[in-house]
């Protein structure tokens, strides 16, 4: 007899507690629409929408390592910055099931947000140009970190590339942040995709009546004399012009840092005046006659 009782009061218990619990899942946070299309946020609900974004963020994060575990650190790192753009939108599909669950009308939404939507699309057109230049940029790989570009007119090496934005840092050590948008918009120049090497010139003008093998002999006497300039090609010098005041020259040499390339540049125009100044080469500068007629 006494046992039964016991049964029958933990019996009750279990039934006040899963009473209660029930009754705490079903308490209605939100109660909105109409009675055929009724919008209905219980608790049991929402915990359920929390349960199922950690299980999402948590899924993609395996999903992550599963597929870039074998992949190079330079792969791995383009793969990544895909992902995670490709994340977000994974985030709103599962958001927009969760409402649909709930009841509430997603065509609706969308129907009735067309307009701001349009608007939005509008205002962050130059965003999304940016996001899918850097989708381009990362899968057909034209720069890499570590490269040397130019990009109108402005000349940095590349520390990271973003979905939106690259970060370069320049000669003088700023900062240069890159809306990737300009790749497709501008003429890019890689000074660094086929090797770290680069030629570079250096254009002179002498006075006219000066020898002319012996300035091409100075000239690559001064591009030899500097240790950063490459042996193998060897610099060329062309004469490239009778212009009107000068005969014009350029000293062709090959670098193996295009990125400090202005360094020894200087150092062989400093070697060159020296030269001139030892052998009487003349630099000329433009001059001009001008003739006064005084009217009676």
């Amino acid at each position: 007899m006494q046992s039964e009782v016991k049964e029958k009061v933990k019996e009750v218990i279990q039934k006040d507690i899963w009473g209660s619990i029930q009754y705490v899942l079903d308490y209605k946070i939100l109660n909105i629409g109409s009675d055929k299309n009724p919008v209905i946020l219980t608790v049991g609900l929402l915990i359920s929408f929390i349960i199922i974004f950690i299980i999402t963020s948590y899924g993609l994060k395996f999903l992550r390592r599963l597929i870039s575990r074998k992949f190079l650190s330079s792969d791995k790192a383009t793969f990544e910055s895909i992902f995670s753009f490709l994340k977000y939108f994974i985030y709103i599909i599962v958001f927009f099931i969760a409402l649909d669950t709930v009841g509430f009308d997603i065509t609706a939404i969308f129907a009735t947000s067309a307009a701001l939507l349009v608007g939005v699309g509008l205002a962050l057109q130059t965003f999304f140009q940016d996001i899918l230049s850097g989708i381009f940029i990362l899968v057909d790989q034209t720069v890499y970190v570590g490269d040397v570009i130019e990009l109108d007119g402005k000349v940095g090496k590349v520390e990271e590339i973003k979905l939106r934005t690259t970060r370069a840092v320049t000669i003088d050590n700023r900062v240069m942040i890159i809306p990737n948008h300009k790749y497709l918009t501008s003429s890019l120049f890689n000074w660094t995709q086929n090797g770290k090497t680069t030629r570079e010139t250096i254009k002179i003008g002498v006075a006219y009546g000066s020898d002319t093998q012996l300035v091409k002999k100075l000239l690559l006497q001064a591009a030899l004399s500097n240790t950063s300039v490459s042996r193998k090609p060897e610099p060329i010098v062309f004469f490239t012009e009778f212009a009107d005041s000068a005969l014009n020259f350029e000293l062709v040499f090959t670098v193996e840092d295009s990125f400090n390339a202005i360094a020894p540049k200087s150092e062989i125009r400093f070697e060159i005046d020296k030269l001139f100044r030892e052998y009487d080469i003349k630099i000329p500068f433009p001059q001009r006659e001008v003739t006064v007629i005084k009217q009676p």
